[in-house]
């Protein structure tokens, strides 16, 4: 049996990602991108909860104590990628646990398949400087610019206003709470528990901004 190579410490920051066996798509439309995000809040709790195919309302839904605290995230759609710390030993293996195979269970229902859908074990990095951590807020949320241009780390932003409308407008990362868009979603995060390197929408806006611009003379 393999070992985790990072070993988790409440009140530190990791980096959590994991992507679909053998690159496979594990978002294919709405309904699963939004049945992540629902999980995402929902699971978190050390609560035994039993899920209903349908989510009503489920962003109101009181979860008593949490397993961790969410600073950020992003789904792609082959992949997804999260800011985490937790709230005691174990918990968050404990949450990813429950993460993985809720939405696992969903989608082979759905697609009517069977066997792993995620690429072995969750991968994470430890955010153990502040440099770095600062750095993972931009690194998530900018993920979704490769939809639109791929290669655009190397050949740099050819229009500028276009990627900055597609980030915001991109329903499924946690973007739009850090701009201080009123939505449902917003309750997935948990931002108290995290540094406050944003005190206001500029202070983000301006750190992705210098990120995406960055290889710009």
């Amino acid at each position: 049996m393999s070992i985790r190579k990072v070993a988790f410490v409440p009140g530190e920051f990791y980096h959590i990602y994991n992507r679909g066996n053998s690159k496979q798509i594990i978002f294919h439309d709405k309904q699963d991108y939004n049945r992540f995000l629902a999980l995402l809040y929902s699971v978190n709790t050390k609560q035994n909860i039993i899920f209903r195919l349908v989510f009503n309302d489920m962003y109101k839904f009181y979860r008593g104590e949490r397993l961790v605290s969410i600073g950020g995230y992003c789904l792609m759609s082959n992949h997804f990628h999260l800011l985490l710390t937790e709230t005691e030993d174990g918990s968050i293996s404990k949450f990813m646990q429950k993460l993985t195979t809720a939405y696992s269970m969903y989608y082979n229902e759905k697609y009517k398949r069977t066997g792993g859908l995620f690429e072995g074990k969750f991968k994470s990095e430890h955010a153990s400087e502040e440099r770095y951590l600062k750095y993972l807020f931009s690194y998530i949320h900018l993920n979704p610019v490769k939809i639109i241009d791929k290669n655009w780390k190397t050949d740099g932003i050819k229009n500028k206003q276009k990627v900055l409308e597609f980030l915001k407008n991109y329903q499924y990362s946690s973007y739009k709470d850090y701009l201080g868009i009123d939505r449902a979603e917003d309750a997935i995060l948990n931002r108290g528990d995290l540094p406050d390197y944003f005190s206001s929408k500029e202070e983000f806006s301006k750190e992705i901004f210098e990120w995406l611009f960055f290889n710009e003379d």
